[in-house]
Parts: C-alpha cells; sequence; structure tokens
C-alpha cells in the first residue's frame, strides 16, 4: 500500500497545518507505509493567485506521481481535494475562511465577491464527491456544514507537542503561547492585566505581525512590567513554561481547533478561553477544566486573577483537562485507522 499526503504550504509561515502533516506522515511511517507529503505553495492574494490555485490542482492527477500510483491520498488542505484520484479523503483543518466566515462583505471588492462565488462552487463540487470527509473538530463540522450543507466526521488528533508536555509547579504568570496576531487577540490579555489583582504577570510567547503593536500596547497602557514578551522560543523552553504556568490563556475569534488548548491540559493547567472561540469550547468547560468568559478584558482580568490567587483551584482544573484529554482525543494509531479504512 503507498499513501500520498496532499497539501499545500505558505512560504516562510509554519503554523499548524504543516505540524499536522508533519504528525500524519510519521504516524502511517511508523506503519512502514510507504508515504510521500506533496504540496504546492499557496497565495493569499490577490484573488487571481487564489483562483489558480484551484486550477492547478484540478489538473493534478494523483494516479501518477512519477509512474506510482498511490492506494489512498488524503487532502488536508484546500484546495488540495481538487485532485484527481479514485480514492481519496478529506481531513479538513478549514476552508478557505476568506472566502467564509472571515469574508467582510462592507470592504469586499468586486473580484473578492467573485472569488468567494467561485470558492463555493468549488468546494460543494469536489468535496461532494469525496465520500470520506473529515475535520480536525466538531467546530470545522459545523462550519461546513452551516456554508455548503456537506457533513463530515470529526477527528480529533494529538498536539505536535504531546510526547515534550509535563506538569510543573503553578508559578504567578499566565502563558499566551501562539503567534501574535489580530485574529489570536493577544490584545484582551494585554489590556486585561490593567485590572489583574496581585503581582501576576503574562508571557506572550511566539511572535508575529502584531508583536510590535503588543509591545506599544502594554507601555501605552503602564503594564510593560506585567507583560513579559519571549519572541521565538525553542520547543524545550515552551514545555516548561506551560508545565510552570498558573494558567494558559487562548482567546482566539472562532479558532478551528487549537493546539494550545489541548497542550495545556496535557501539561494539567487550566485554560482561560471565551465564548466566541471556537474550537477550544469542545474541550473547556467553564469551572471544571478552566474558564469560559466572554471577550472583554475585565472579565478575563477576573478569571486571570482568580487562578493566580489560587493555586489550589488552578491544580484541581488543571487535573479535570488533564482526564478530559484523555477521554477524548484518541492517538496517533486510531486516527491513521480512520482514515485509511
Amino acid at each position: 500500500m503507498r499513501v500520498a499526503i496532499a497539501t499545500v504550504q505558505v512560504p516562510f509561515i509554519t503554523g499548524g497545518a504543516i505540524l499536522l502533516a508533519e504528525g500524519l506522515h510519521r504516524a502511517i511511517a511508523a506503519r512502514d507505509i510507504p508515504v510521500q507529503t506533496v504540496t504546492l505553495p499557496f497565495r493569499f492574494g490577490p484573488p487571481a493567485q487564489v483562483e489558480r490555485s484551484m486550477r492547478v490542482w484540478e489538473e493534478e492527477d494523483y494516479t501518477h506521481l512519477n509512474y506510482y500510483e498511490p492506494d489512498r491520498v488524503i487532502c488536508l488542505m484546500f484546495p488540495s481535494y481538487g485532485l484527481r484520484h479514485p480514492s481519496k479523503v478529506a481531513w479538513m483543518l478549514h476552508q478557505h475562511r476568506a472566502c467564509y466566515d472571515l469574508f467582510d462583505e462592507a470592504r469586499a471588492s468586486p473580484e473578492e465577491r467573485a472569488l468567494r462565488e467561485r470558492v463555493h462552487d468549488f468546494d460543494r463540487r469536489h468535496l461532494a464527491a469525496i465520500e470520506g470527509r473529515f475535520t480536525i473538530s466538531r467546530r470545522v463540522t459545523e462550519r461546513l456544514s452551516d456554508s455548503v450543507g456537506l457533513s463530515s466526521e470529526p477527528l480529533y488528533h494529538p498536539p505536535p507537542a504531546a510526547d515534550r508536555c509535563y506538569a510543573g509547579r503553578f508559578e504567578p504568570y499566565v502563558l499566551f503561547p501562539s503567534r501574535i496576531e489580530s485574529v489570536k487577540r493577544q490584545e484582551l490579555l494585554v489590556r486585561a492585566m490593567q485590572h489583574v489583582r496581585g503581582r501576576g504577570f503574562a508571557v506572550l510567547a511566539g511572535e508575529g505581525g502584531q508583536s510590535h503593536a503588543m509591545r506599544e500596547l502594554a507601555a501605552k497602557l503602564g503594564v510593560a512590567d506585567r507583560v513579559r514578551f519571549t519572541g521565538r522560543i525553542g520547543t524545550d523552553e515552551l514545555a516548561a513554561l506551560y508545565a510552570n504556568a498558573s494558567a494558559v490563556c487562548f482567546t482566539p475569534l472562532d479558532e478551528d481547533l487549537g493546539y494550545i488548548t489541548l497542550e495545556a491540559m496535557l501539561s494539567g493547567k487550566p485554560v482561560i478561553t471565551c465564548t466566541d472561540s471556537g474550537g477550544p469550547l469542545e474541550f473547556v468547560i467553564d469551572g471544571e477544566t478552566g474558564r469560559v468568559v466572554p471577550p472583554d478584558p475585565a472579565a478575563i482580568a477576573g478569571a486571570v486573577s482568580d487562578l493566580l490567587a489560587q493555586p489550589g483551584l488552578a491544580a484541581r482544573l488543571g487535573r479535570a483537562g488533564r482526564d478530559r484529554y484523555a477521554k477524548l482525543i484518541p492517538g496517533w494509531g486510531s486516527v491513521v485507522d480512520r482514515l485509511l479504512a
């Protein structure tokens, strides 16, 4: 048996899509099954480049890959599922969100509106033709159903750093480990630190397009001494930050899944998230495995203050989170079984 993993790559950006493809590749290879990950570059704009990417994938014939025909093709990212092969499944991280839930009708140009229609048509045609439709979370399944009327099966998987996570102390800081971008909403935590009781502080681990803006905001609000920026750090250092935090804050806007939530739970830490954060809400239960609050700095400050001041409470919620992870998240072996069935 041969397996091909088809996906796209956005040059110079390393995120969850690449990490998922790498994890899936390793899990299949561990069974001594020949596997190859085949990628093509993807450009978010202008619209003509997105349309070009759709055409390119529709022309891809995966029945002939250098004189080899894979027995199964697993398509991960838009628009890779447009390729031609008689035995393909889709395991979707998300749709092209710029043409769905992140589409700005008020600011969209005529070209962007036309692209949205073409993307919706592309998804309806190609995804409807695939019997094995999987997603990485219930939230992605809901979006697919609401947008183009197609059903799919959520299929959870372990986060990339699962084998590095461990539980440590409860030191007086809350950790927000993520790319610093507008959609991740680190701004909520920076603003919340004005209202956090006690002497605790926040650690923002990572870098991104909003890094400079968040540093400026912390200085403007007078909380630069309460918000620490690590920049890019290694996996061992990040694991230690998880292990010794009092809580992990992850407040994105409608996240697909959220590896951060799962890594926090494996590290025995409660998660603070928001009522509109999407994927994390499948795992975080308010008052049981963390706190779910409105996307409001004052509400976040209250949750941070409580967990910093009560390490016993943080430890109890963290233990419950680790137990919930064990119940919900299968190992890679089960994931591979489902995708190759």
